[in-house]
């Protein structure tokens, strides 16, 4: 229930960025804004826009099927709280890299629920790396290798800077689910060993 009220307030404010680019404007991540004019807000406002309806679609897509199963993770803890603190908390984490730097750069700009996202994705894939993940819901590779291979890609994306979709967001958001689930789910080091090695 938490990710599809999730999904649901994201689609509603991206929805409303892509009719009023002044609003998709004030809510995107601009470090120089954070940290020159003191916009502490779009640390958390730019992963409810998203660059168009591509974007939008694939974040929500990838947090409906994840998000959910992490729930029921966390839910079986008896800590469901959990769950929407990870994602919460993975917004403004996710930013870190890009905040750093680029707080002197007024034109760079960023939007998108990847970081969080991805937190949620590398929670689920140190909890079952050998499990598969189907690309364009077709592909088999297996979890492990994908995290790997979308890692490379979002470094690559990075270094291009030729959209505003927050690929160093990516990397800083996994990073972070990775050392939230850690923090949260127990002996989930020795579960993730314990699968190579049987």
């Amino acid at each position: 229930m938490i990710t599809l009220i999730i999904i649901g307030i994201t689609c509603v404010i991206s929805y409303l960025a892509f009719q009023d680019s002044a609003l998709f404007s004030k809510l995107s991540f601009n470090a120089y804004d954070i940290v020159h004019r003191k916009q502490y807000y779009r640390l958390i406002t730019n992963a409810f826009v998203h660059a168009n309806w591509e974007h939008l679609l694939m974040n929500m897509l990838v947090l409906y099927f994840f998000g959910q199963t992490q729930e029921f993770v966390y839910q079986g803890f008896e800590k469901a709280f959990l769950f929407p603190l990870l994602y919460i908390l993975a917004i403004p984490a996710s930013s870190l890299i890009s905040l750093s730097s680029h707080k002197d750069d007024p034109f760079y700009t960023a939007v998108g629920a990847s970081g969080a996202v991805n937190a949620v994705v590398f929670s689920y894939i140190l909890i079952n790396p050998l499990s598969n993940i189907y690309i364009f819901f077709a592909i088999p590779i297996k979890a492990i290798i994908f995290a790997v291979l979308y890692l490379a890609y979002s470094w690559y994306m990075a270094k291009r800077n030729r959209d505003h979709i927050g690929h160093e967001a990516h990397i800083s958001g996994a990073i972070f689910g990775l050392i939230y689930t850690i923090a949260t789910v127990p002996d989930v080091l020795k579960h993730f060993v314990y699968q190579f090695v049987n």
